[in-house]
């Protein structure tokens, strides 16, 4: 596990800066113009771009023979354009602050599913990866809860351009943390024959050096989320649950009026937050549970708890049931990022790491426009329609992995990569994660 420690502080702090972004850009718009309207418009500049720039950050990662210059100018870029947004939001032309939204977004792929991809090059296959996903999902929690707090607390204090200050620093602290990380193929579970499996044969190129992968195609990483069912699955089906998900945060203030307390909505979303954090350190660190029954059972819990959230009579009592939601949801991302390491070919790990985030947050945005355009509707009814939806995912996540099997022919495209802790067939031998 050498260098997983400083992956997560880096992991961390960018995710921070990312999670912040959201609220910081609204409030200094709204400080800065007098128009939350003007920082939405920078903010779908800054969302918009994930789906689009998703694949093509994971081609780049996987062809590039300087994964650490790579990994680093990402994180960099992000952190520039965080910075330059603090200078010029509400200062400069809006042409020229919708363009260094538009491309300090593209580099966010690589701030969520593009880091996750390093945890199979820092830990052995087995529980211990899939413990240390359990880890990496609690960065994403983690910056979920504190984010907005910093942010919040610092606008309330005097201004929000200490608030992107902080997020720039954040980022600048992620990709000097980054450019310690050692870069290289995936760490494979030591064999019973003393050998090892997947990437570490030892096989070296000339001078000594890993031969690099052979060059992927710009559509590998989608073609490998549509031909392998378990990688299939679980991409419809939380992509599924983030248009959920999505609406989630205006809800929850719509609810919180509708319950005598305006303000309270961040207070939902906290206890939202909070509880997410919990179960990704706890429930999602149950290695013994198959991964993709245990996204089946998290988004089932999830749905299950905000759908009584919609019969709270008071805000305190909803809080409790958000704080359950979260927790339910918590192990969710730690079962994702779990089968995306096993199933995932090597030469396409980045692409399907990114992918599937960029699909996710476009999800949401999707699911925030719509709720817009709901917005009139009892907020009762909203979280009932936010739990069918987390519901129906994993419904959906039970009838693809129940499909029937592939033919023999491609019954190697639907086997885990080479490193991963799970047989061939989906077992897992006994005592394995």
């Amino acid at each position: 596990m050498h260098g997983f420690g400083r992956y997560l502080a880096a992991a961390l702090a960018a995710r921070f800066a990312s999670e912040g972004m959201s609220l910081a850009v609204v409030l200094l718009a709204l400080e800065r113009t007098g128009s939350a309207a003007h920082g939405a418009f920078v903010l779908t500049a800054w969302l918009a771009p994930h789906i689009l720039a998703a694949p093509l950050a994971g081609v780049a990662a996987s062809r590039t023979r300087r994964p650490r210059l790579f990994h680093v100018g990402a994180l960099a870029g992000f952190t520039g354009a965080v910075a330059a947004l603090s200078v010029l939001l509400g200062r400069a032309p809006a042409p020229l602050v919708l363009a260094v939204a538009l491309l300090g977004g593209s580099c966010g792929p690589m701030v969520t599913g593009g880091m996750s991809s390093l945890v199979a090059g820092l830990v052995p296959a087995g529980a211990r990866r899939d413990r240390a996903y359990a880890w990496d999902a609690s960065t994403y929690n983690a910056a979920a809860v504190t984010a907005p707090a910093v942010v919040g607390l610092a606008a309330a204090l005097g201004s929000a351009a200490p608030a992107m200050a902080a997020l720039a620093l954040a980022g600048a602290l992620a990709a000097a943390l980054a450019a310690t990380l050692p870069y290289g193929t995936p760490a494979a579970a030591p064999a019973a024959n003393g050998g090892a499996k997947g990437g570490g044969d030892g096989a070296t190129g000339p001078g000594g050096t890993p031969p690099g992968p052979p060059p992927v195609g710009l559509g590998a990483g989608l073609a490998a989320l549509w031909r392998i069912r378990e990688l299939r699955a679980i991409t419809s089906a939380t992509t599924l649950a983030f248009v959920g998900i999505g609406t989630l945060t205006t809800t929850s203030v719509l609810l919180a009026s509708r319950l005598g307390s305006p303000g309270a909505g961040g207070v939902l979303m906290t206890a939202f937050a909070v509880g997410a954090l919990a179960g990704s350190l706890t429930l999602g660190r149950i290695t013994a549970v198959e991964p993709g029954r245990l996204a089946r059972r998290a988004m089932a819990g999830t749905g299950a708890a905000l759908a009584v959230a919609a019969f709270a009579p008071s805000v305190p009592l909803a809080a409790v049931l958000f704080a359950a939601a979260g927790v339910c949801d918590g192990p969710l991302l730690t079962a994702t990022l779990r089968i995306r390491s096993e199933y995932a070919p090597d030469a396409v790990r980045t692409q399907v790491f990114t992918l599937g985030a960029g699909l996710k947050l476009t999800a949401a945005s999707v699911g925030a426009a719509l709720v817009g355009f709901g917005a009139a509707a009892p907020p009762q009814a909203l979280l009932a329609g936010i739990s069918a939806l987390i519901v129906a995912a994993a419904v959906l996540h039970a009838l693809v992995t129940r499909q029937a099997p592939e033919p023999a022919a491609d019954a190697a495209a639907t086997e885990p990569s080479g490193d991963s802790a799970t047989a061939p067939a989906g077992r897992r031998t006994p005592g394995g994660p």
